[in-house]
């Protein structure tokens, strides 16, 4: 799946991001809107991980939900 298809999936998506991160809020995947630079941020913020961790991590999600999709 590639990140065109979860900009277009993003409403979805997020129950799936809600689900790996709890503490981000409703407000931080509306700002990120599809926008992996910008989601990698909100993780970082929240979870006090590196760019890479963060990266890693939306990865795995984006895997998981290629059944979904």
């Amino acid at each position: 799946m590639n990140w065109d298809t979860i900009k277009g999936n993003w409403k979805q998506m997020t129950g799936s991001m809600k689900e790996k991160w709890g503490e981000l809020t409703d407000d931080d995947l509306q700002q990120a809107e599809g926008d992996r630079e910008q989601l990698a941020g909100k993780i970082q913020e929240r979870y006090g991980v590196a760019k890479d961790e963060a990266e890693k991590q939306i990865d795995a999600v984006v895997a998981e939900s290629k059944a979904k999709f």
